[in-house]
């Protein structure tokens, strides 16, 4: 088993960390460290890692000044609660990025914002919406259930001659 944790550079790791526990509807708990924190999922599964800039040296966490935050980075979150999560996103943001959509290549809805920090943030449903089956103007002649084809087998073989040699 494999598992990536995605670590993004912040300014503010509790603000952060408060504002992604918000966005995913979890209860409120301090990061563990004042300079990293793990937003988990409720099996413990590692969804975000927020780590201050220039905490611990790291050549590519150094400064936002070197580079824009998000530059060629896109967070993607699948969600089982799309619709709770949208309500959600619109009390953290006065606009969204872009508004509730389908994905063509998911089929999914999804929706964008911008956190704090200025990351470019998608929230996409887990899985697509369930379709209904289109109701028939007429049944089909073809189908039919399997007792009454026992009817209608043994109404045939009793009014047919019998073919036996005599």
């Amino acid at each position: 088993m494999k598992r990536t944790w995605t670590i993004i550079g912040v300014r503010d790791v509790p603000g952060s960390f408060s504002w992604y526990q918000s966005l995913f509807g979890q209860p409120p708990t301090p990061p563990g460290h004042d300079d990293f924190g793990q937003i988990l999922d409720t099996d413990g599964t590692v969804l975000l890692c927020l780590h201050q800039w220039g905490a611990h040296e790291h050549p590519s966490l150094m400064s936002p000044d070197m580079a824009s935050p998000g530059n060629g980075l896109l967070l993607f979150f699948r969600v089982d609660d799309f619709d709770q999560a949208l309500e959600r996103a619109r009390a953290l943001v006065p606009r969204l990025e872009e508004e509730p959509h389908m994905n063509p290549s998911t089929r999914t809805q999804e929706f964008s914002l911008r956190d704090p920090d200025g990351y470019y943030v998608t929230i996409s449903a887990l899985s697509p919406p369930a379709r209904r089956m289109p109701a028939r103007t007429r049944p089909n002649k073809h189908v039919q259930s399997t007792q009454a084809r026992g009817r209608i087998r043994k109404s045939k073989a009793a009014s047919a001659p019998s073919r036996r040699k005599r």
